[in-house]
């Protein structure tokens, strides 16, 4: 492998850890309170306010389509909070709704736009292996935050602070990976490891089961030219498989959790 090629592959891979890092441990209470989507519909309602960003001629990266990502997630988050406060027992469903929703809005307000496919492409599928070290590290900070929150504070977060911390996760994470990406990092390394009881050793599993997939998923997608984001969710779900397979509760001693 040249240098070309690993000054690709290294910051694309530290992306998709700084994405596990906050998605695996969030992924733990998602798959817990059985909101399976919240990621995908927050995701995507962030990719909403980056394409109304767009749409109003901001800068792709500029810190104003951020604030626009940002308080649109934050908004979702919000009426999701109501709407599992009011009636819990359509939440799973409300979200759907809202994932199409915010999906179909995207597609209208881009339809007069010529770059609009790429930019709802880039989007969904991501342009990982275009990631930069700079756009790292205020993601790295922003996640940072929100794991010392999550940690500090996470038998306090009954109600909106929940919601409110995984918004703002989810934003930082899916303009660097994508949407597709972004809900594959919170759920499948999190049902690799649902078998497991010791919650600190679920999501340190969870991070070995992640970061081996995205390295593998990475060379494999430049060896084979392939497309990044794709390949690499078939990589977590290969290595979700083969870790759930190897995991025998009954002989390490543990119990289903």
């Amino acid at each position: 492998m040249n240098s070309f090629e690993m000054s690709i592959i290294v910051p694309a891979f530290l992306a998709t850890v700084l994405v596990l890092s906050t998605h695996v441990p969030l992924g733990t209470e998602v798959l817990r309170r059985g909101i399976i989507f919240i990621d995908l519909a927050i995701a995507q309602v962030a990719g909403l306010g980056v394409i109304a960003a767009y749409s109003l001629g901001w800068e792709a990266h500029g810190w104003m389509v951020q604030v626009a990502a940002v308080s649109a997630a934050l908004l979702a988050a919000l009426i999701l909070h109501f709407t599992d406060k009011r009636w819990p027992q359509i939440q799973e469903a409300i979200i759907g709704v809202s994932f199409i929703l915010a999906a179909t809005l995207g597609i209208l307000l881009l339809a007069g736009n010529p770059h609009g496919g790429e930019h709802l492409k880039e989007l969904l599928v991501g342009q990982v292996l275009w990631v930069t070290y700079e756009q790292l590290l205020p993601i790295a900070i922003i996640n940072g935050l929100v794991l010392l929150i999550w940690f500090a504070f996470r038998e306090h977060m009954k109600g909106f602070g929940f919601y409110a911390i995984f918004a703002v996760a989810v934003t930082a994470s899916v303009q660097l990976v994508g949407v597709y990406l972004v809900f594959s990092c919170l759920i499948i390394p999190t049902l690799a490891t649902r078998k497991m009881s010791r919650r600190m050793l679920r999501i340190a599993c969870g991070w070995g089961i992640g970061a081996g997939a995205c390295l593998a998923g990475l060379l494999v997608s430049v060896a084979a030219d392939l497309p990044a984001g794709a390949v690499i969710v078939w990589s977590l779900s290969v290595f979700a498989l083969a870790f759930a397979w190897l995991w025998r509760p009954a002989r390490v001693g543990e119990t289903g959790g």
